[in-house]
């Protein structure tokens, strides 16, 4: 069965009224391993923004984050989700809307995240785990960041 994410997007008429552009269920949700699933429901490729392009940027190709902006993306863990260590080039704010979640990082610290509890996430390696028995669902807003550097050495994205 696939996730279903209700996506509501404003925007204006040619009289500058607030109007709903679109009032739909997102369809590009898409999987990166087993027992995930998530949606990207906007994305920027600049900043700040530009709230007068009307284009839907939740079909602009992106990866993790976006150069030079931002990706709003809605992501669901099941449980035993398979694990996926990564580090990305951006400053990440997450919230946890259902459940919860473990954030394990490379040395090997772990955090438990529950519903109502926020993260940020600053250049770090990490993973997910869902240690519970119902899945978890978190929002996550990503904004493009210069790599970390420490004592001189760079320490790149990694997928």
């Amino acid at each position: 069965m696939t996730w279903r994410v209700r996506r509501v997007v404003t925007g204006h008429d040619a009289n500058g009224k607030a109007v709903v552009l679109k009032d739909e269920i997102s369809g590009n949700v898409t999987s990166r391993r087993p027992g995930q699933q998530g949606c990207v429901i906007w994305t920027t490729n600049v900043s700040p923004a530009d709230n007068t392009d009307e284009t839907d940027r939740s079909a602009a190709q992106t990866g993790t984050t976006s150069p030079n902006g931002t990706v709003f993306r809605i992501v669901r863990y099941e449980p035993g989700v398979t694990p996926r260590m990564h580090r990305s080039d951006s400053i990440d704010y997450a919230v946890v809307l259902e459940g919860a979640i473990t954030m394990q990082l490379d040395n090997g610290v772990e955090v438990t995240l529950n519903a109502g509890d926020t993260l940020v996430q600053r250049g770090t390696i990490h993973n997910w785990t869902n240690k519970g028995s119902v899945p978890c669902v978190v929002a996550f807003v990503l904004i493009d960041a210069k790599p970390v550097e420490i004592g001189g050495k760079r320490l790149d994205a990694v997928n």
